[in-house]
């Protein structure tokens, strides 16, 4: 009873309501299908029929990814190619380029859903925010439509098709092996929603505001709202983020089945990654007096601007870009989107001194983008990882002719209105580089972009830079985006003439987090027995490069417009330099891992980026008995230009800064260090060589005791929200130990539940949703998650020979 009471709810907060002649009626009702789907893996010829018998299956959640649970298997869509994007010409066995989680084939999801809302004189909508992948949908019975990118957002109309009582809703999603060059996901993974509305509305994405002219003193706000019905008319309010109440226009001319209305701001409070101010538009439409649909937009007022003198411009400032990819997967949750953990990455990022993300290479889901508007992330949604030409034997190849505008309309009507988007990316190193088709294709996309978003322009990844420079392809883009090729970056500004480059994808340095490797030295491809990379961030991949090498570039040259770096956080597949190699089944490519721990370059990439907090972090760690007088390096990632370092008390000598290397730029190093346990120290000195920082480490003992950091120790009591806990094990002094590898366990109880546990090591194949892991690099991290009740939980972690631990959460409707 009391669970059905929280639904209601639920739905009475989503609807929006109006009062006419002294009567409540809801114009508008958006109910989200999160609950009471059943799931089953396989291919059922009727399970599409209203009376088909699915009491056996598995109950679940939307959104939901069924290949997550694994297990890990190196037979699971084992690829023998030569990946030319990556310059191979012999192919080879790639094992783990998916993620070796079992994705691939055919599933249903069946839901019972009632619309009490539902008359005659309704329109009801059917939205799909993501579904991997080709999904045909049916309704009591009969299809509804189909649709065959799982990135992409789709809806379809179902008014012909629903009952006012209860529905059947049943989606099949099939899965084709060498579909994919990383872990695509499976399943419903992002929300489904049924829209219940007037047939006089406001059409779906149908409001697209701009700001087309700011000062200090006003800004002009552009609303063209496409919608259904005659003689209707519209009044648009806008508001300030506290919710008072800014102008407002009536319109009642319609230009074809649109309004376009401008309306004033004074003393506009402008959008940017330092100052995210969100305001709102409430558009409402009626026939005479009765209001028939209501729908609320929350946007940005900034500018941005593009051009060979300054670069990028954000609100008349030149910004550069200190961006990073990221791939839809969120490590041990799979595909399927959770707000907290995209809250979470944002956070890190932001502690970074990140101030861009690119969607790497896929439709963002909708919550990501919101977080962005309101933390302050300037975004490139990309659209495709291919075009016409293939990568991969069952990739969008085979969709492109039918699907690729369609798709890119549904990618700009779903998420223009983000003040965090100020560019499009049209591709990601599409084979169609090469030759005049592509030259068409490239032109035509991005005509498609312009014609349904002329405020911003539109990119591609290209990693053919030769070829690109010779043919036009990148000649003839708003934004030239070069993918690695820094040797190239000289010559392309010559031949390119729109002025600027900017590094749409850089770096890709490889290492495992807390791993180090002797002898220290830059390395390309480099690996080890224990198919793990040095965590000294030398080592990088044949098409690739240091990011040191990108620093040079953003800091020297002012017509390269900044960089987002591959990646923001390791992601499942792709398991480079180690992908003919088993087991490895996830990336090393993420400046922090798949757990969210950052790895040490993390601290390089802050101490350039972070221009507010201080940064002094040294590495390597100091337990490494049997190294015992061997040269050991010991590096600094600091933003100060200079530092001592004591090995227990004894100096080491002062490292400054300089331009002899790239690396000697960017990093203090000590290469001759001799290893001996005890206390290692760094002082840091200001500009005039004052002494104003310093950090150490020591060499630990055994390990003795577990310790636990949560990222939040209250959360919603939604069924969804997500609190991460940091578990690590201390010495008897409290030292960290940063080699321990102990099997712990988990356990949660109250009102809430174990989630997941993952260590960042791209090599283990135990399961993310069982509650035991081993410590990799003396970490890992366990999720915990909300139920819907009021109250509290507590998470347990214990393991053999150490003194366990437990923290208690708080969980709250608000």
């Amino acid at each position: 009873m009391k669970k059905n009471y929280i639904l209601y709810l639920a739905t009475i907060i989503l609807s929006i309501n109006t009062i006419v002649f002294g009567q409540t009626r809801k114009v508008r009702t958006v109910k989200e299908l999160d609950e009471n789907w059943k799931f089953q893996k396989g291919d059922f010829e009727n399970a599409y029929h209203v009376d088909f018998n699915d009491s056996k299956w598995e109950n679940v959640t939307v959104p939901h990814d069924w290949a997550i649970y694994g297990p890990f298997d190196k037979e699971i869509d084992i690829q023998r190619v030569a990946i030319e994007q990556n310059g191979e010409k012999i192919p080879t066995e790639k094992t783990g380029r998916t993620g070796a989680l079992p994705h691939i084939g055919t599933a249903w999801y069946r839901n019972k859903f009632s619309i009490p809302e539902f008359t005659n004189d309704k329109k009801v909508i059917l939205l799909f925010e993501g579904a991997m992948s080709e999904p045909q949908v049916y309704l009591n019975g009969k299809k509804v439509g189909e649709w065959a990118y799982g990135y992409s957002y789709f809806y379809f109309d179902i008014t012909d098709f629903v009952n006012a009582g209860e529905n059947t809703l049943a989606v099949k999603l099939h899965n084709e092996p060498f579909a994919s060059r990383w872990y695509p996901g499976a399943g419903l993974y992002r929300k489904v929603s049924v829209i219940v509305k007037n047939k006089e509305s406001i059409n779906q994405w149908g409001t697209f505001i701009t700001t087309p002219f700011i000062s200090k003193d006003l800004a002009k706000i552009n609303i063209k709202t496409k919608t259904t019905g005659e003689n209707v008319s519209l009044v648009t309010t806008i508001f300030d983020a506290k919710g008072n109440e800014i102008n407002s226009n009536t319109s009642t001319t319609k230009f074809v089945n649109e309004f376009d209305q401008n309306i004033k701001v004074d003393n506009p409070k402008l959008w940017s990654p330092e100052s995210p101010y969100l305001y709102k538009a409430v558009s409402k439409l009626f026939v005479g007096d009765e209001l028939k649909d209501e729908v609320t937009t929350r946007f940005g007022i900034r500018d941005i601007k593009y051009d060979a003198q300054n670069g990028f411009s954000l609100n008349g400032k030149v910004t550069k870009f200190k961006g990073v990819c990221l791939h839809h997967d969120l490590g041990p949750l799979g595909t399927a989107v959770n707000r907290a953990a995209l809250k979470r990455q944002l956070l890190i990022l932001k502690d970074m001194g990140a101030n861009a993300v690119r969607s790497a290479h896929n439709m963002p889901s909708l919550e990501q983008l919101e977080l962005c508007d309101e933390m302050g992330f300037l975004f490139l949604a990309e659209s495709f990882d291919e075009w016409k030409k293939p990568k991969v034997k069952n990739g969008y190849n085979r969709f492109f002719d039918d699907y690729a505008e369609k798709d890119i309309v549904n990618l700009v009507h779903a998420t223009r209105n983000h003040p965090s988007i100020v560019m499009w990316s049209a591709g990601n190193e599409v084979p169609d580089q090469w030759g005049d088709e592509g030259i068409k294709r490239a032109k035509w996309i991005q005509e498609i972009f312009h014609r349904e978003d002329p405020t911003r322009p539109v990119t591609v990844g290209m990693d053919q830079v030769k070829a690109v420079m010779e043919s036009g392809f990148g000649a003839l883009l708003d934004v030239p985006g070069l993918n690695y090729r820094v040797h190239l970056y000289e010559d392309a500004f010559k031949k390119f003439p729109q002025g600027f480059i900017l590094g749409s994808e850089t770096a890709s340095t490889v290492s495992s987090r807390g791993v180090y490797k002797f002898p220290v030295e830059k390395a390309s491809m480099k690996t080890y027995d224990d198919f793990q990379s040095s965590s000294y961030d030398l080592e990088y991949c044949s098409w690739s490069n240091l990011p040191d090498d990108d620093f040079v570039l953003q800091d020297d040259k002012p017509w390269v417009i900044g960089e987002f770096v591959w990646t923001g956080f390791d992601y499942l597949g792709e398991p480079t330099p180690y992908d003919e190699m088993w087991p490895s089944r996830s990336s090393y490519f993420g400046i922090s891992d798949l757990a969210g721990l950052p790895k040490d370059r993390f601290y390089l990439y802050r101490s350039r980026w972070n221009t507010k907090d201080e940064t002094l972090h040294i590495l390597p760690h100091w337990n490494w008995e049997g190294r015992e007088g061997e040269t050991t390096p010991v590096f600094v990632y600091t933003n100060y230009d200079s530092a001592e370092l004591f090995i227990n008390g004894k100096s080491q000598g002062i490292q400054k800064k300089h331009n002899e290397t790239r690396q000697n730029r960017y990093r203090l190093m000590w290469m001759d260090v001799k290893y001996e346990p005890g206390t290692i120290k760094v002082i840091a000195f200001d500009n005039e060589g004052k002494p104003v920082s310093e950090k150490e480490i020591k060499t630990a003992g055994k390990p003795y005791e577990i310790v636990l950091n949560p990222d939040r120790k209250t959360i919603k009591a939604d069924g969804k929200d997500l609190s991460y806990v940091e578990v690590s094990v201390v010495d008897k002094n409290g030292i960290p130990c940063p080699t321990a590898t102990n099997q712990l366990k988990f356990k949660v109880s109250g009102k809430g539940k174990y989630r997941a546990a993952c260590n960042g090591d791209a090599t283990s194949l135990e399961l993310f949703h069982l509650p035991t892991m081993k410590l990799f690099s003396g970490k890992l991290v366990v999720l915990v998650q909300s139920t819907k009740e009021v109250g509290e939980m507590e998470l347990i972690v214990s393991g053999k020979g150490l003194k366990p631990a437990s923290i208690k959460f708080k969980t709250k409707f608000k």
